[in-house]
């Protein structure tokens, strides 16, 4: 019953579109010319399922006979073919194999079972092994994946080590501004020197102590531009409107703004930023009463306005939400998993306040996909490689919530190209009648409901 099992599934070479479209990729931008022929085969590992559950899942689970082959244990494999493997790192959530332990477990009655994929990758040809090195670097991301093993596991049960004691950064309130600055390198930290001492000085003046590394590293982390909309919320000193076709456009527009902040702020003294620009329409509209339908709650999961609404010939009140989520960073570094939770990120405040996700849109900002890879900037993925994979993962998430895009638009301009913009939005609705708003008290329940999505 312990016993590990492997098994391989291939699609049969008509229906090999995956294989067909890397090795096009691999030829053309990666000009590995000499790549004549290329295979990916599903690799699983299975431990904790019974002889009778194996065999009724190999033909129903693992493949489909009319479009699959599928080998038990090992593949033939040429000694002139190069061949390699590709798994998720460790934590890393691995839906292919989420979904197969479910469904061996419904066949099974019983505990789930353990359940491993890789992706293994055959190639023919006339290649160097600078051209597998190429390879392995264009289609592997650090930062999601790694090269696996090709040998056979004993078993699949993660055995997890008790973690150490949580570093204390000893001498760190005490430390020169010189000495701050290298530290900041050192950790590989993402917040300013500037942030980096204002935390010395806290813990300093107030805890009267030194920080943990864990403290450090989730402050850097809701510090992030992606958190905490640093560069939205930096303040703007100056600023300067430059001669162009729009000039005059801007200018005018620009004034409206500041009309707008002297009837909302009055004689109140507040920086001008960008995020602040996004919102003084609505915070005039509202000073002057002019959102009456606007539904005011605790709860700012997502804009929510009040409607009425014609059910089976009656008229209801309906609450109408709007939400709007960027994941630009986590798409420039892991296309597929920041554009499914971009969409996802967008449908969850909706649905966690009390509504059904109806449609969505999706508006990215992109580097020229066409860009060769060796025109790709250091430490940063190719354009190509963020645009399709982004765009798959986008797909991915909306397809298994059945959630309709009627709105698709992609820029390409340079612009983009050190940062991408990626951007989904959605508009739910439920009857205000099964809505319940109410502020949290001392003593409730909190439940955290959900899936495990990443290695957080």
């Amino acid at each position: 019953m312990n016993n590990v099992r492997r098994i391989f599934v291939e699609k049969k070479p008509d229906y090999a579109i995956e294989a067909r479209a890397l090795l096009e990729d691999l030829q053309d931008n990666l000009g590995i010319k000499g790549l004549k022929s290329l295979r990916i085969i599903r690799r699983y590992d299975v431990e904790g399922i019974s002889d009778e559950v194996y065999d009724k899942a190999r033909s129903t689970i693992f493949s489909e006979p009319p479009v699959d082959f599928v080998y038990d244990e090992e593949i033939e494999v040429s000694e002139e073919d190069e061949m390699f493997a590709v798994e998720y790192l460790p934590g890393q959530y691995d839906q292919r194999a989420d979904s197969a332990a479910q469904c061996l477990q419904i066949i099974g009655i019983g505990d789930k079972p353990e359940v491993r994929t890789a992706n293994v990758f055959i190639l023919k040809g006339s290649i160097s092994k600078e051209d597998i090195k190429k390879i392995k670097a264009y289609y592997i991301n650090p930062v999601e994946m790694r090269e696996a093993t090709l040998g056979k596991f004993r078993s699949l049960v993660s055995e997890i080590e008790a973690p150490e004691d949580v570093m204390i950064l000893e001498g760190f309130i005490d430390k020169t501004n010189q000495e701050l600055e290298c530290l900041v390198d050192e950790l590989g930290l993402a917040m300013s020197f500037d942030d980096f001492k204002f935390c010395q000085d806290y813990f300093k003046d107030t805890e009267k102590r030194n920080p943990t590394i864990t403290e450090i590293k989730v402050i850097d982390t809701y510090w992030s531009d992606h958190c905490r909309h640093t560069t939205f919320n930096t303040i703007i000193d100056e600023v300067v409107i430059e001669e162009g076709k729009y000039k005059e456009v801007i200018e005018k527009a620009f004034e409206l703004y500041k009309e707008g902040r002297s009837f909302v702020y009055k004689e109140k003294e507040k920086e001008i930023c960008l995020m602040d620009m996004a919102q003084m329409a609505m915070r005039e509209m509202r000073k002057k009463g002019q959102l009456d339908d606007l539904e005011i709650s605790d709860e700012i999961n997502a804009c929510s306005i009040e409607v009425e609404a014609e059910v089976d010939g009656r008229t209801e009140k309906w609450l109408v939400m709007f939400k709007n989520e960027t994941h630009n960073h986590p798409t420039e570094i892991e296309p597929f998993g920041g554009a499914a939770t971009c969409l996802g990120g967008a449908i969850r405040d909706p649905l966690s306040g009390r509504s059904y996700v109806y449609g969505a849109m999706r508006i990215t900002g992109s580097g020229d996909p066409r860009t060769p890879v060796a025109d790709t900037l250091p430490g940063k993925l190719p354009q190509r490689k963020i645009t399709t994979t982004a765009a798959a993962g986008y797909s991915s998430y909306g397809n298994q919530i059945g959630l309709a895009a009627g709105q698709i638009a992609e820029v390409y301009h340079e612009g983009f190209v050190a940062k991408r913009m990626e951007l989904g939005a959605v508009v739910g609705a439920a009857p205000k009648s099964n809505v319940v708003r109410k502020a949290p008290i001392d003593g409730d329940i909190v439940i955290l409901l959900g899936g495990r999505t990443g290695r957080d």
